[in-house]
């Protein structure tokens, strides 16, 4: 054997050996990280577990929606209908639907809310078609409160599309993006009428100039990122605006669009998906809800995981040109702020972030979003 093919052999050797090296210490990470996702999620579970109300509720006190999110969170997770911590749920769930098609309590401020999470929860749950026509009667329920027409309102309104928590009130962009969920839930598509209008008002919720958007606010920040409402209240006006005259942008209402326009069937060379993809790698951050700081924030971990899922994205590559493993960095984080008993807790009360049971369903809910791949 000549010295080349000697060389050739003690080469391929090397590399192969080098790659079977790699190969099994990337088999012991996925290991690793697989085991840690698990640690991290059944001391999450076992605590809801054990959070949960004799009728089979989460967070009564404060609607139906914590238990819908809990359940949903749970059955992502994992878990199956026949568990008894999900039937009960289920079961309490059941007890909320309404002669209307809605579900939620009977009094309740937030029942577009509250149908919405109820929906999907029960979609979730569906394997059986035991929930099919709870569902077919609050998507009914769901597009009969969606603002258009029939509201004696014009496209070119600015609440046309939306949706908010009920009956007349203001829409917005968190209750209409938890309306796509719940729509798409039921077996909506892009091209769905419902799905269509609900576009128009979100596309109206983006600091971008466009033909989709002509509203006032559209080109005084004009960063692309997505703010709460174009329909202002005295209230919203003073919370809202930026220093310039527009309204701020931030974190969790830009996940929120993003997603809503992919469901809604725009692509990446769509203006309203580039400009909010930028805005996306001008601010990752998994410290803060951009914009807002800890106010929301695992509202926010929740919407960010699921529209970086929805666009497929597995990497954002930062303002500074670094990529992120955004799948690697949620983990690492939910961890970090993990508290001992295994729930997850924001010290800032805004939104009913100071109840434990809803922050850890939203961290179960984008946990679901992050497995580590087998």
């Amino acid at each position: 054997m000549n010295r080349r093919s000697t060389f050739s052999r003690r080469m391929f050797i090397a590399t192969s050996a080098a790659t079977a090296l790699v190969a099994r210490f990337s088999s012991l990470a996925l290991a690793d990280d697989a085991a840690s996702y698990e640690a991290v999620t059944g001391k999450a579970i076992e605590w809801l577990g054990s959070r949960q109300a004799d009728d089979g509720s989460f967070s009564s006190q404060i609607g139906s929606g914590p238990t819908a999110m809990v359940i949903t969170a749970l059955l992502r997770q994992g878990r199956t209908p026949a568990d008894p911590v999900v039937a009960k749920g289920l079961k309490y769930l059941e007890g909320t639907v309404q002669t209307t098609g809605g579900i939620h309590g009977a009094k309740s401020r937030l029942p577009n809310y509250e149908t919405c999470v109820a929906v999907v929860c029960f979609q979730e749950a569906n394997g059986d078609g035991k929930y099919t026509e709870i569902i077919k009667k609050a998507d009914a329920w769901l597009r009969g409160n969606q603002i258009d027409g029939g509201d004696a309102k014009k496209p070119e309104d600015f609440d046309y599309g939306g949706a908010g928590y009920g009956g007349p009130s203001r829409p917005d962009l968190s209750n209409t993006s938890y309306l796509l969920d719940a729509l798409k839930a039921a077996g909506a598509g892009p091209d769905d009428e419902a799905v269509q209008k609900a576009l128009i008002f979100v596309s109206r919720c983006q600091n971008l100039e466009s033909p989709a958007n002509t509203t006032p606010f559209a080109n005084k920040v004009n960063d692309g990122g997505f703010y709460y409402t174009p329909v202002l209240s005295q209230q919203d006006a003073t919370r809202e605006s930026d220093a310039n005259g527009g309204l701020r942008s931030y974190g969790s209402m830009t996940y929120h669009g993003l997603k809503s326009m992919i469901y809604a069937g725009l692509t990446k060379e769509d203006q309203r998906v580039k400009a909010a993809l930028t805005w996306v790698q001008k601010h990752y951050d998994l410290t803060s809800n951009p914009g807002m700081g800890d106010a929301g924030l695992y509202y926010y971990y929740h919407t960010f995981a699921k529209a970086l899922a929805t666009s497929g994205l597995d990497e954002v590559e930062d303002a500074a040109g670094k990529k992120h493993n955004w799948r690697a960095d949620l983990v690492a984080e939910l961890a970090k702020k993990q508290e001992s008993n295994g729930s997850w807790v924001n010290k800032n009360n805004r939104w009913m972030e100071g109840d434990a049971v809803l922050c850890t369903a939203f961290v179960l809910l984008a946990l679901s979003y992050a497995k580590p791949k087998a």
